[in-house]
């Protein structure tokens, strides 16, 4: 299996406004080109794109190759099922949904500390090894967001778990709030092998500060900025597959030019990806990778990862010489149709589910404060 996988997470869309409003007809050309350049591995789950990546996939995919021609991801969240029962209901929809009649991959999805006392509940381990021998799923895993002591005591307890996702990038191989290289460093241990997610952190590592593209471009002007974060993950041995979600073919076709022959970095240029993360964790303000989990619960509608990129962009910004940035009329034309970041009633239901752990509701207020000038 070649190393770069297909996330269906940000697709494109005929909407801005509307992550649900699919552009399939461009998908299929994406998946059309994805799948001639020798590449299988695509990902999804039950509430991309909102919740409409599952039905993308069979429209783009599944209704247009032979079963053996691709292989597909899909997960099981614990923000979607309440019983037992409930499994059942959710995978049962999911293979309607692909109509792809097995999954190859499948996740318990998102674990961190305040999920996994319900996937235990549920006994949702030992569920999708009863599926995996049913031989609706071929191989059995979980993506995960918490510590790396608690990675290492599912991984011993639950030992049957064949892969584990992870979120791994150069910008968070030493955070301490995602513990790339700690996580990393214990699916070795255990001889997981890992699908990476996150490795453009959202897309914070497509846009890079200036001083950080300098340092790329310097060492290789052919290569675009975002290839490094692609290249630097997948170049970790223990990687077995990276994830991008790419929205349109021009992503696709930057990808693939590097990743159909895939080299790994050199320890130079491992080290210059250390040294743009120090450059670019030095000017970013919210360190959201856009993954709208925050959103689809929000009983105010707020647009919550557009808002903190525009706050991240202007803190990028000399506000003090400026004064006025495109980003409060681009805050304006947002709040047009969703709520806006001061409606925000600090319910709490997007904090429970980040997998950044951010503390969106603070963050929300200075968003508030800056665009409310």
């Amino acid at each position: 299996m070649k190393k770069l996988g297909f996330g269906l997470m940000r697709l494109p869309v005929t909407d801005r406004s509307n992550q649900a409003a699919v552009d399939v007809e461009q998908l299929k050309k994406m998946v059309d080109l994805f799948l001639e350049k020798g590449f299988t591995y695509f990902d999804t789950a039950w509430m991309y794109n909102g919740f409409e990546s599952e039905r993308a996939a069979k429209a783009a995919l599944v209704d247009r190759y032979p079963r053996d021609a691709f292989t597909l991801a899909d997960k099981l969240h614990a923000g979607f099922f309440h019983s037992f029962e409930d499994r059942d209901k959710v995978f049962n929809a999911q293979l309607e949904k692909t109509g792809a009649g097995y999954f190859d991959y499948y996740l318990l999805h998102g674990i961190e500390a305040g999920m996994l006392d319900k996937y235990e509940k549920y006994d949702c381990f030992n569920w999708l090894l009863e599926k995996k021998a049913q031989e609706l799923v071929k191989h059995a895993g979980f993506s995960f967001h918490d510590t790396p002591e608690m990675l290492d005591d599912i991984l011993t307890k639950y030992p049957e778990m064949e892969f584990v996702q992870l979120q791994i990038n150069y910008l968070d191989w030493e955070s301490p709030w995602v513990h790339s290289r700690a996580c990393y460093e214990v699916a070795v241990k255990h001889g997981k092998p890992v699908i990476v997610m996150e490795p453009c952190k959202g897309g914070t590592l497509a846009k890079v500060p200036e001083a950080a593209e300098k340092l790329f471009q310097d060492a290789n002007p052919n290569m675009s900025v975002p290839s490094w974060a692609i290249r630097f993950t997948a170049s970790l041995p223990n990687v077995m597959v990276v994830l991008s979600g790419m929205s349109n073919v021009a992503q696709m076709e930057d990808n693939l030019s590097y990743m159909e022959n895939f080299t790994s970095l050199t320890q130079d240029e491992t080290a210059l990806c250390h040294r743009a993360a120090d450059i670019i964790n030095s000017q970013i303000a919210i360190p959201c990778t856009g993954c709208a989990y925050c959103t689809a619960g929000c009983p105010q509608h707020i647009a919550i990862p557009q808002y903190f990129s525009l706050y991240n962009e202007d803190m990028r910004e000399r506000l003090e010489e400026k004064g006025w940035t495109v980003n409060y009329s681009n805050y304006d034309n947002l709040h047009t149709k969703f709520g806006k970041a001061s409606d925000c009633i600090a319910c709490g239901q997007c904090e429970g589910v980040c997998p950044q752990h951010l503390h969106i509701i603070e963050n929300l207020q200075k968003v508030a404060r800056h665009y409310g000038k």
